[in-house]
């Protein structure tokens, strides 16, 4: 591999015609010494070692050592190579040589091992080097084979790049899809859908508009977890590798890690480290694909594994958008409990129909918030856009709190206190300060998961209606609910959020309303509710910012117990029974800095437990 200069050669050696004969006797001497082993020794002394002065020893002996010695020396090279004076006097002590010959033979032992190395150094470089050759004349060969992708036909290597006329039209391409990305992004965030006129009149549906947005890196990772909030516990970007063509998500890069969860203590999350890919191809379908990174960090141990997964968004000229979804990993799930595992593994869990039945859900609440012309025949409906723009914000950072203290993730700044079995209460607190959106103080989160023989459906309605809520809603005294205002977010009847007031005869409940969502798809339902005061939710309702309304969320995640058919929408699956999950968040004590007490545990454990008693005996039966 690596060859000598021959200029550098060919110079030493007219350098040495110029030398004594006496210096060309030593440099002799030294390339003599130099080519014997390491057990043969020249008894003279070195050049470094002699006086200027003295000439050097025309005749020279060589002195063979014994097994013994040359076992004690090598003993000795290997924990030190370059003995001192010292060692090197008492080594010759031990074994009856001169501190002379030691230091002889630990030199041609280190030369000796030097070309050694260098001798296993260059086979393993011709190695490489003919791996690299190989690898070169294939990649070669297959570019001589290369084929078109239309045509099927022979295609050359000056065929497959841009020529000028072709980039023109990428680049008048990409012009109009910046204005229509740009115009997409800024109808989530909330400003007018029709104030961009830089838009195509026939712009794309609600899920391509929303699926594309969410997968953006300029987006940030914050809104991808957002949509998916039921399945994303935690996303970050840790490296932006490419931001796509000219501001177009087309073509960017990022490395990211996630962690993925189901809305019950029982499931460890699924926590991946991965590259995100988009793509969009010439007939603008749009590629959003992840792979897992893990093998390159071969010292992590990864539960889950990600195999090319992602999605396909292809816009159909009807209006509507074609989504395919792949859900492909690799996953260890022994630690799911037996309650879920049917559940887990179908694919109903963590699946492609979770991820598709969670867009679609979330374009329904999008269309809702973008509505303008709502009728007022309905008593309660909110129909001002801006009173229910900001009642559905408020509503969204109440599902996210609640899927944040729910499930098995670890990602949020609570701290695990007790339960850890099926029949146990997961206990976790934290401290609230500084924070508009909650209540200051100490909280406390509560959550169990169980199973009934019951469908989900009947569950589902039986938790949503405001007339049965006093059947297991324990802070609500037994008075009257009653619904003051809704806002319907979906296609079923019971993707509503609403606005209800209980009339209690605790005069100090008259000021407190309930707000709360409910929610359901193919794959599972939700009911979230908070106590919200009424003047704070006055200013909502107003169309002012619901970001200082405080309020700690509770509620229900209802899940089919394995997969089967499918009515009107609602999973009715498995067995025909449900995996409801309890969870409450409580303000134990509204000093920061104060101790919590193992009377608030218990309260709380008493609470959920009583809860979860109310509701097996309400619909516990078939």
């Amino acid at each position: 591999m690596f060859q000598p200069n021959m200029f550098e050669s060919h110079h030493h050696i007219l350098d040495m015609s110029h030398k004594t004969p006496e210096h060309e006797l030593d440099m002799l001497r030294d390339e003599d010494y130099e080519s014997k082993s390491g057990t043969d020794i020249m008894e003279a002394h070195s050049g470094d070692d002699q006086d200027p002065n003295q000439r050097p020893n025309k005749k020279k002996r060589y002195h063979r050592h014994t097994q013994h010695q040359i076992q004690e020396m090598e003993s000795f090279f290997k924990e030190c190579p370059h003995p001192d004076d010292k060692q090197r006097k008492e080594l010759g002590r031990r074994l009856s040589l001169e501190p002379l010959q030691v230091k002889f033979w630990f030199q041609n032992k280190r030369t000796q091992m030097k070309a050694q190395h260098e001798r296993h150094e260059n086979t393993q470089l011709r190695n490489e080097n003919e791996k690299l050759r190989s690898e070169n004349i294939r990649y070669k060969e297959a570019l001589a084979n290369a084929t078109c992708p239309n045509c099927g036909g022979p295609a050359a290597i000056g065929e497959m790049s841009f020529d000028e006329q072709h980039l023109r039209i990428e680049n008048a391409r990409l012009r109009e899809e910046i204005d229509r990305i740009s115009g997409i992004a800024a109808k989530y965030v909330g400003k007018p859908m029709l104030s961009y006129p830089n838009m195509s009149p026939h712009g794309p549906t609600r899920s391509l508009d929303l699926a594309v947005a969410s997968f953006s890196p300029q987006q940030g990772m914050n809104q991808w977890s957002n949509v998916f909030s039921g399945i994303v516990s935690r996303a970050m970007t840790l490296e932006v590798l490419s931001t796509g063509v000219a501001g177009n998500y087309n073509g960017a890069l990022q490395v990211m890690t996630a962690e993925y969860q189901v809305p019950s203590p029982l499931v460890p999350t699924r926590e991946n480290y991965f590259v995100r890919y988009c793509k969009q191809h010439s007939d603008g379908t749009w590629a959003v694909v992840d792979v897992s990174l893990d093998n390159l960090r071969p010292s992590s141990i990864s539960r889950c594994r990600r195999r090319p997964s992602g999605c396909l968004i292809q816009e159909l000229p009807n209006g509507y958008s074609k989504v395919t979804w792949v859900e492909h990993v690799e996953v260890d799930d022994r630690a799911v409990h037996n309650i879920y595992r049917l559940l887990v593994n179908s694919g109903l869990a963590f699946g492609a129909k979770r991820w598709v039945a969670t867009l679609d859900r979330q374009c329904e609440r999008l269309a809702s918030a973008m509505a303008n012309n709502i009728p007022a025949g309905d008593v309660g409906v909110i129909t001002t856009p801006e009173g229910r723009k900001s009642m559905l914000k408020l509503a969204e950072r109440m599902v996210l709190s609640f899927c944040s203290g729910v499930g098995a993730s670890t990602a949020h700044t609570w701290t695990t206190l007790s339960g850890s079995g099926a029949d146990d209460v997961r206990v976790m607190t934290r401290k609230s300060m500084n924070d508009p959106g909650r209540p200051p103080g100490i909280v406390l989160s509560a959550a169990t998961s169980f199973w009934i023989p019951v469908q989900p459906k009947r569950v589902f309605d039986f938790l949503r209606d405001e007339n049965s809520r006093s059947e297991w809603d324990i802070l609500s005294n037994g008075g009257l609910v009653q619904e003051m205002a809704h806002i319907a977010n979906g296609r079923d009847q019971g993707n509503c959020v609403s606005l209800l007031r209980v009339n209690s005869a605790n005069s100090s409940q008259s000021n407190m309303l309930i707000l709360q969502e409910s929610s359901s798809d193919s794959t599972g339902s939700y009911v979230i509710y908070a106590p919200v005061d009424i003047v704070a939710m006055n200013v909502v309702l107003s169309g002012g910012d619901p970001d200082y309304v405080a309020l700690l969320p509770s509620g229900f995640a209802i899940l089919p117990d394995g997969p089967g058919q499918h009515q009107g929408g609602i999973a009715e699956v498995g067995t025909g029974g449900s995996l409801l999950t309890v969870a409450f968040q409580i303000l134990v004590d509204s000093t920061p800095t104060a101790k919590l007490s193992l009377g608030s545990v218990a309260t709380v454990n008493s609470l959920i437990k009583c809860t979860v008693e109310r509701i097996k005996a309400a619909v516990g039966s078939p």
